[in-house]
């Protein structure tokens, strides 16, 4: 098995478009890739979307896009149509195909080592990036073409199945709102003129910090949900009481959380308090937040955000309780089955995962 360096096997393409005569209907930002999903669910139009000017790499179907920005987010994409993307990611393709499979790029960029490589080179602090210089390299061991092609087919054949579960997850979410819809209407226009209420009148929000006089072992932590919605570990602000949290900035802005039992927080997401009213099932209110896409109520200058502001002034759908309960009892047997595809797509990931770190 020979030892070889990224930049021996591997094309950095910079082909620019000239803007002024663009022929590509879409493009790519880093925000429409997802961490560790080789898949392009999202994209620009340009007919459509204001797009800055950084916009100008052309890319092909088989190519692989990289964010070099925060690679520790492994921002990893398979290109299947051709489009448009920034100058911050790079365009990727194997030099050789007789001596570098390309399909085993993209999961050969996936894996802890490169991934522990290109955070290692990264510069900046703000928003760290990577120059493919420093990827370039990176030193791997390639195996035989033959044993190339037998490891990408395991993999992609991994990775379909993956993608088969998820969308099978996504149906299921799908049913459990069809259903709530077809129980309550649409939450946010109250379709069925159902009972109402102000957040204002229901809630009392809070903003993280509390309960600052707690004062335990550095190390023992909790899941922190933070602005960005779940971002890691924390030992800071300590929420005792299960309670249900809105992520309040960025990428996650707007996406609702229920917590289980002690939960740290940090300084900055959105969380129910008290409940000034005994009118809801918890597992009931989560699902109506969840669908009342708080999302849209942020300000999108610069980086999404939201305040306590609209979450209080929002109506929020006050059904008899024992609709509720009906309701969370359809979803508890969805969850069952939720479960176990998360389970089989946590398996598969590990399957992948020893693969590529072996």
């Amino acid at each position: 098995m020979a030892v070889v360096k990224f930049g021996d096997i591997v094309r950095d393409v910079k082909i620019n478009v000239d803007r002024t005569n663009n022929p590509y209907e879409h493009y790519v930002a880093g925000d429409h890739m997802e961490s560790e999903d080789l898949t392009i669910h999202r994209y620009g139009n340009f007919a459509t979307d204001d797009v800055g000017p950084a916009f100008t790499r052309i890319f092909k179907p088989g190519q692989i896009l990289y964010g070099s920005r925060r690679t520790y987010l492994k921002k990893v994409a398979v290109a299947d149509f051709e489009g448009i993307c920034a100058n911050t990611t790079f365009v990727l393709e194997s030099k050789d195909d007789s001596i570098f499979d390309n399909r085993l790029l993209p999961f050969i960029m996936l894996s802890d080592a490169f991934t522990r490589w290109s955070i290692a080179h990264s510069k900046g602090s703000t928003n760290p990036y990577v120059l493919f210089s420093d990827l370039a390299d990176y030193e791997l061991e390639l195996p035989p073409l033959s044993e190339q092609k037998v490891l990408a087919d395991k993999l992609w054949a991994a990775y379909r199945l993956k993608e088969s579960y998820k969308k099978l997850l996504t149906a299921t979410e799908e049913m459990v709102k069809s259903r709530f819809i077809e129980m309550f209407g649409d939450p946010i226009k109250n379709s069925k003129n159902l009972p109402s209420l102000k957040g204002e009148e229901l809630f009392v929000f809070s903003s993280g910090k509390a309960n600052t006089k707690v004062n335990l072992s550095k190390d023992f932590l909790y899941d922190c949900y933070g602005g960005n919605g779940i971002t890691g570990k924390s030992a800071q602000w300590l929420i005792d009481f299960p309670t249900i949290i809105v992520g309040r900035v960025g990428e996650y802005c707007g996406c609702v959380h229920k917590t289980q039992g002690k939960i740290w927080i940090t300084d900055n997401a959105i969380y129910i308090k008290e409940y000034k009213h005994k009118v809801f099932n918890r597992e009931f209110l989560f699902y109506l937040m969840t669908y009342l896409d708080f999302h849209r109520l942020a300000d999108e200058t610069g980086q999404p955000k939201i305040t306590q502001r609209p979450l209080l002034s929002t109506d929020y759908l006050v059904p008899n309780l024992s609709l509720q309960e009906q309701f969370v009892s359809i979803a508890h047997q969805a969850d069952k089955s939720e479960f176990e595809l998360c389970k089989s797509i946590d398996a598969i990931d590990a399957v992948i995962k020893s693969l590529i770190n072996c």
